[in-house]
């Protein structure tokens, strides 16, 4: 009998998935497609929905994930009950349907889409990436410079250059966040021009990253797709991905 709980195992995790679907005020999309589960390679895209249909709004172009691959990470869509999951330092980049968030950077001014937040990094910025604090995966800013350890530990990343401009990805994030899921997910410019992965972001290009958040338009309820190739052929017709 234990082929019964398998296959009713499976099916379960087949109907949760072909139930969710891109929200329906959703207009733009970002589309990144892995090789595959393990690879920390991805090539990009982004789609505009236009009188019902999905149409591309840019060339393809490469960029780089974590460096083991990818896991299953905390978004809008589900999370299949036996699909590998997103944790702290795993070095995967998370997979599924993400909201994006702001953008951050170290110029005190920065082209983006006109209603699109900019916030300048400051040396006061933290983004908290301790698991074990209520405000993990959040931003917090102090009234004075660092002091203690912690504080300086969950300093945003400073005179680095490949985090001087990000758009942030909203894995786990929200008024609720696990604990150990991740954290701290951005779009950030590339290192030595793409030979290195990421811990668990996506990186490109600075052209491109500068191109994108001049793109990204709040209104339209923009998303970050991350898939691998196969899992989002499986899903595109169920979750009207584009």
């Amino acid at each position: 009998m234990k082929w019964i709980g398998v296959f009713l195992s499976l099916l379960l995790t087949c109907l949760s998935s072909s139930a969710f679907e891109l929200p329906s005020n959703c207009q733009q999309a970002i589309v990144g497609i892995a090789p595959d589960w393990n690879s920390s390679h991805v090539t990009l895209r982004v789609y505009e929905k236009r009188q019902g249909k999905w149409q591309p709004v840019s060339s393809e172009w490469k960029g780089r994930l974590g460096k083991s691959g990818l896991a299953w990470g905390i978004g809008l869509s589900p999370v299949p009950r036996d699909g590998r999951r997103k944790k702290e330092g795993d070095w995967r980049a998370p997979a599924g349907v993400f909201d994006l968030g702001e953008v951050w950077g170290y110029a005190a001014k920065e082209r983006v889409h006109p209603r699109q937040k900019y916030h300048q990094i400051t040396t006061r910025d933290l983004w908290v990436e301790d698991s074990k604090s209520p405000s993990y995966n959040r931003h917090l800013q102090l009234k004075r410079e660092p002091r203690t350890k912690w504080e300086k530990d969950q300093q945003m990343r400073q005179n680095d250059h490949p985090h001087s401009l990000k758009l942030f990805i909203a894995h786990n994030a929200g008024r609720q966040t696990t604990p150990g899921a991740g954290s701290a997910i951005f779009f950030h410019i590339w290192r030595r021009e793409g030979k290195s992965p990421t811990a668990g972001c996506t990186t490109m290009p600075e052209p491109k990253l500068k191109e994108l958040v001049r793109l990204i338009d709040p209104s339209k309820r923009p998303v970050y797709i991350l898939l691998p190739q196969s899992t989002y052929r499986a899903q595109r017709a169920a979750w009207k991905l584009p």
